[in-house]
């Protein structure tokens, strides 16, 4: 008799078949940041889940942060973090230090992307002009280059898809006089997936997803549509941190992306279970007018 764990095995690949049809060729935007990327397993799991993407048949882009990261370095040189409302303050000494660590992250994302036997290629904003961008304020207030995008080339990224490459991106771009500005990497995301018309924006951080209630983790919502999540933020239940993130979501579904996940980056393989599954895991934010999908294949790929 066949062993119940083989049985198993074959459940889960059946399942994951409507998934593999539907999205085949399909673009997928991966924001990934957050503790998973400081650690080395779930480091491992989340470009393992990102290169299985891409052997099935999905067209993956992963757009990578390094806040953490970037602030130890910072620490590391003598200087102190400094932030204002949630936005880090970047003179011109932490825009170099931001530039560097992004770019060493960047290249450990895609030497580990091929040693699995995909081709990947990591760019930056600045490349072939991705991301242009001008100064962002925050309340008025000045805190040096930390940029705004005002709008994103996506030429690049599609040539490298089609010659069949992973692309991975890290938010550094440059404004009209070719000065250089760090982007928060979940706007950089929702721009990206916005201008590649992406069938899905997922965000891996470190979040379970959106709660109805702030306070309560037994509260986690598994689908919102654009006019639920405007609603959560008008009434004070969504915590501050998450307002912006969901703000980005709600702003790509409006620019075409079909579909956007908050999933935490710390589960392993939160991607994959969120795809590939009928039920999922995480958050699902969709169209007022989309289907639910909490019991077919059929409702949670319209």
């Amino acid at each position: 008799m066949v062993k119940q764990k083989y049985l198993d095995k074959a459940e889960v690949l059946i399942e994951a078949l409507p998934y593999i049809q539907r999205f085949n060729r399909k673009i997928v935007v991966i924001k990934y940041g957050g503790s998973a990327m400081l650690d080395e397993a779930l480091k491992e799991n989340v470009i393992k889940d990102a290169v299985l993407l891409k052997l099935v048949g999905f067209k993956p882009i992963i757009v990578h942060g390094g806040g953490k990261e970037i602030s130890r370095w910072i620490t590391k040189l003598g200087k102190e973090p400094h932030f204002v409302n949630g936005l880090r303050v970047t003179d011109q000494e932490t825009m170099e230090i931001a530039e560097m660590v992004l770019a060493r992250v960047n290249k450990e994302l895609v030497t580990y992307v091929q040693s699995l036997g995909v081709k990947a290629v990591g760019v930056c904003g600045k490349d072939g002009g991705l991301l242009t961008c001008r100064k962002k304020l925050s309340d008025g207030q000045d805190i040096g280059f930390v940029g705004d995008i005002t709008h994103v080339n996506p030429r690049l990224v599609h040539d490298l898809l089609e010659k069949d490459f992973l692309p991975i991106i890290y938010p550094v771009g440059m404004d009209e006089n070719f000065d250089t500005y760090n982007i928060n990497a979940d706007d950089a995301a929702c721009a990206i997936a916005e201008a590649m018309q992406a069938e899905k924006l997922a965000f891996l951080s470190d979040i379970e997803g959106v709660y109805r209630d702030k306070d309560d983790p037994q509260s986690l919502i598994s689908e919102l549509s654009v006019s639920e999540a405007r609603e959560l933020i008008r009434q004070g239940n969504v915590g501050g941190g998450m307002i912006p993130k969901l703000q980005n979501c709600i702003e790509a579904i409006e620019n075409g992306v079909n579909r956007v996940h908050i999933l935490d980056g710390r589960l392993p393989h939160s991607l994959l279970l969120e795809i590939f599954t009928n039920k999922g895991i995480g958050t699902a934010i969709l169209r007022d007018d989309a289907q639910r999908f909490n019991s077919t294949a059929e409702e949670k790929s319209s």
